[in-house]
């Protein structure tokens, strides 16, 4: 599980730096939009709610270069969004994790 987590956050982190290149491009003439895709690592995974929030978030590839869309701003801070409530679930995943690691080592003793 512990895995899972931190290639969400690894994912995150990406997606938060491409988001943030793409509103910091928006006049850069020639500028292709990029974005990264969860849906295709969740979809690897096994748990249920892992597959469904993979089917719910679309398929697209993983680091995409858009062409054909234009950088629109608004689009752009609602990612940003989604993206920080991404961050929130997985921190808090990982901190549950680690607690019942320390239950356990604490059991343990």
């Amino acid at each position: 599980m512990y895995n899972k987590v931190s290639l969400m956050l690894d994912l995150i982190s990406q997606r938060q730096r491409a988001i943030g290149s793409n509103i910091a491009n928006i006049d850069t003439p020639g500028y292709v939009r990029r974005d990264i895709d969860f849906a295709t690592y969740l979809g690897t995974m096994n748990s249920p709610l892992e597959t469904k929030l993979s089917a719910k978030l679309g398929p697209s590839a993983i680091i995409e270069d858009r062409h054909y869309e234009e950088i629109n701003p608004a689009d752009e801070l609602i990612a940003l969004q989604e993206n920080s409530l991404m961050y929130s679930m997985a921190t808090r995943r990982m901190s549950n994790i680690i607690t019942e690691m320390k239950t356990v080592i604490n059991v343990g003793k």
